[in-house]
């Protein structure tokens, strides 16, 4: 049987290169990266390059990268980190209700601390609308933060526009961009977009578990998430974990190396996806800005064409967020996994917590299609034959189920 894992959203298949690294870093390089003997050296060494690596990425300083353990400690550190130690300038914060867990939770926790928490809104496509922003943005608003990639429908937000808004309203606001599915699947510059904090996540780009980084832009008014030791210019205590970090760098390094290229191949792949879905019945794809009424798929060329108007036109290059009427997700999800076929149906993180999805919510969805809703999403490894195999298997399934469903 052919296995599809078409759940990259949740987490990636590590680059070869990646575990290789990371087993010679933690085999050959074992030392302390803070002792001063030769051993803490060269671990300190692997440190630095890989930090080399990640700036590169970014354009940024290595000052301003902040080692964690991925992309929810990043979100909590710059929630926290932001809401603490700024909180005799205000206590008013920005949010959409279309972000991750990692951001949403916090908020929760904040507005129990005495925080006032504004929600953006979104369109149909699942993007925000900065006169929106400006409008909520006041002189007390210490933090505004925005995804880059929605993790659900894979909508793209307008970052350059937030950001413009922000520090035209409210110069000292801070404005923080969760980076965890868009990062090494889009050139980010965060002071080009006037992003303070940024959160990343290796094993979302083909990197290990368990690792990622904050950025945060220099002179940014930070506290602390995790007290002890003083690693890190006693920004996040704890001995660093230096075989994850130079495998996150490889990973990036890779990533980037043909980025173009890689992107092309996966818009293509999900243009032909989508046009082969709508074309079985009671099937609808989500948040495709350039999609009509008709359920037409906006016409790209994949090969040459402006990858800025690619991206207005079908959002993020690797998600798919698809509703199946009739059928239920989890059910549909399960009969597609008997096939070694993985898929998702939300966000992983919450996936064994049975909730009402608020990015389907706040793009409006029917409510009958809210627990119909399936997420794909692919990466540099997805080929044409495991999207063949997966549309055979739903035109095979889909009739069965919905049978089953509806008697």
């Amino acid at each position: 049987m052919m296995e599809a894992y078409l759940d990259n959203s949740a987490t990636t298949r590590p680059y070869s290169e990646v575990t290789d690294a990371v087993a010679k870093v933690m085999y050959e390089t074992y030392g302390n990266p803070s002792s001063m003997h030769m051993m803490g050296v060269k671990a300190e060494k692997y440190l630095t390059e890989a930090t080399d690596i990640l700036v590169g990425t970014l354009k940024c300083r290595p000052s301003e990268i902040l080692y964690t353990s991925g992309g929810t400690e990043s979100d909590n550190t710059a929630l926290f980190g932001v809401a603490h130690a700024r909180r005799r300038s205000g206590r008013h914060i920005i949010t959409t209700r279309i972000e991750h867990p990692a951001i949403l939770e916090p908020c929760a926790c904040l507005e129990k601390e005495g925080y006032e928490i504004s929600y953006l809104g979104t369109d149909e496509y699942g993007r925000i609308d900065p006169d929106e922003l400006e409008t909520l943005i006041r002189p007390d608003t210490i933090l505004v933060s925005i995804m880059h990639t929605n993790n659900e429908i894979g909508a793209l937000e307008p970052l350059e526009a937030a950001g413009a808004v922000i520090k035209k309203k409210n110069p000292e606001c801070i404005f923080h961009v969760d980076a965890v599915q868009g990062y090494a699947k889009d050139t980010i510059i965060p002071k080009k977009l006037n992003i303070d904090l940024m959160s990343v996540s290796a094993h979302k780009f083909h990197g290990p578990r368990g690792v990622g980084f904050l950025y945060i832009k220099d002179k940014t008014r930070i506290d602390p998430l995790i007290y002890g030791g003083g690693q890190q210019k006693g920004m996040r205590s704890g001995t660093e974990n230096v075989p994850g970090i130079y495998g996150m760098a490889v990973a990036a390094k890779k990533s980037y190396e043909d980025l173009e290229a890689d992107l092309r191949r996966m818009y293509g792949l999900k243009k032909q996806f989508m046009e082969e879905l709508v074309s079985i019945d009671e099937v609808s794809i989500n948040g495709i800005p350039g999609m009509d009424p008709g359920c037409v798929i906006p016409a790209i060329d994949a090969g040459t064409e402006d990858m800025a108007d690619i991206r207005k036109r079908m959002g993020a290059p690797h998600i798919i967020s698809a509703s199946f009427e009739g059928v239920r997700s989890e059910v549909l999800l399960h009969a597609l996994e008997d096939k070694g076929i993985y898929v998702s149906a939300g966000s992983a993180c919450a996936s064994n917590r049975p909730h009402v999805s608020a990015t389907l919510t706040s793009i409006g969805l029917r409510k009958d299609l809210l627990d119909s809703t399936i997420r794909f999403s692919m990466s540099t490894f997805t080929t044409r034959e495991e999207l063949d195999y997966t549309l055979e298997a739903l035109n095979d399934l889909l009739p069965t189920l919905r049978r089953f469903t509806r008697h």
